[in-house]
């Protein structure tokens, strides 16, 4: 049986983006959807002078009734028989989704919510999703339109496997192209921008291609001969890692990115990369991070 999509809903623009991206990943998969809802209060108790913190009585009723009226509206919209279950839950987003990321096989969420800081590129729970989540994590952002390719990054380490299966079944589900790039940096200093980058390579560009070719064949050969249906094309170049990406994703309906950071900080467990197409890729951002696909 598949498992569910799984969509955080917090009645914010972005979040009903994520509903209707939601909607057609479950109808793709032959999957329910589940709506979660998750709120809260500081400490879950009122004022030191109030009565105790009570939903029923603090006008939640009446935002999680529009809210749902309007996400309910925005699913049928996209399959009118989808399998639709409504999840709503007291207490803190983040430990809600990632717990339901457990059983899911994707969960779906804005790049920002309702919070304080509605100005910042990416929001907090959208962050700590991408690094914390359970199964593969789909960042709603940029365009969210159908056309154009599957967009993956791909580089020569193990835990990119994962994300090199996702984007061909992806590619498949979607009936789109598949676009496989891999970046090389030059060794010009201007050229460096951060760790992602390296500074000094010594090989000229004619041999950068060449070395990225073969990373791609490499990579890729396992999923060509499991999706004989997804059109490939490779991309080989030259340049830093995240602008070329993020360039690229303007033509893409979704790009797909691996977590190849280590360690227990949301950054780290990302990797700048990954950190960098979040907040500034122009499409939906998919993370994939070792062991989910």
């Amino acid at each position: 049986m598949t498992k569910p999509v799984v969509v955080g809903l917090d009645g914010s623009p972005s979040s009903l983006d994520a509903v209707t991206a939601a909607a057609h990943e479950a109808a793709w998969r032959g999957a329910q959807l589940r709506l979660v809802h998750a709120f809260g209060s500081p400490h879950l108790h009122g004022l030191p002078a109030g009565p105790p913190w009570n939903p029923a009585t603090a006008g939640v009723r009446e935002l999680l009734d529009g809210t749902l009226a309007e996400a309910e509206r925005r699913v049928r919209a996209v399959a009118a028989d989808l399998d639709v279950d409504r999840d709503i839950a007291v207490g803190e987003p983040l430990m809600v989704l990632e717990i339901a990321s457990r059983t899911a096989s994707l969960l779906v969420v804005g790049s920002r919510g309702l919070g304080a800081f509605g100005s910042l590129l990416l929001g907090s729970t959208s962050a700590h999703l991408a690094a914390h989540g359970r199964c593969p994590v789909l960042v709603v952002r940029g365009r969210t339109g159908p056309g154009g390719p599957v967009l993956l990054a791909v580089d020569d380490a193990p835990a990119n496997e994962a994300a090199v299966r996702f984007a061909f079944a992806e590619a498949s589900l979607r009936g789109a192209d598949l676009v496989a790039v891999h970046v090389c940096r030059p060794g010009s200093p201007e050229a460096y921008a951060g760790p992602a980058d390296p500074p000094f390579v010594t090989f000229d560009e004619i041999h950068l291609l060449e070395h990225a070719g073969h990373v791609l064949e490499k990579a890729l050969a396992g999923g060509r001969e499991r999706y004989p249906d997804v059109r490939l094309r490779q991309r080989p170049a030259v340049g830093q890692v995240r602008r070329t990406l993020i360039d690229a994703s303007a033509n893409a309906q979704v790009l797909v990115v691996g977590a190849r950071g280590r360690g227990g900080f949301t950054g780290l467990l990302l990797g700048s990369v990954s950190q960098a197409v979040l907040h500034h890729a122009h499409c939906p951002v998919i993370v994939v991070r070792p062991g989910q696909a």
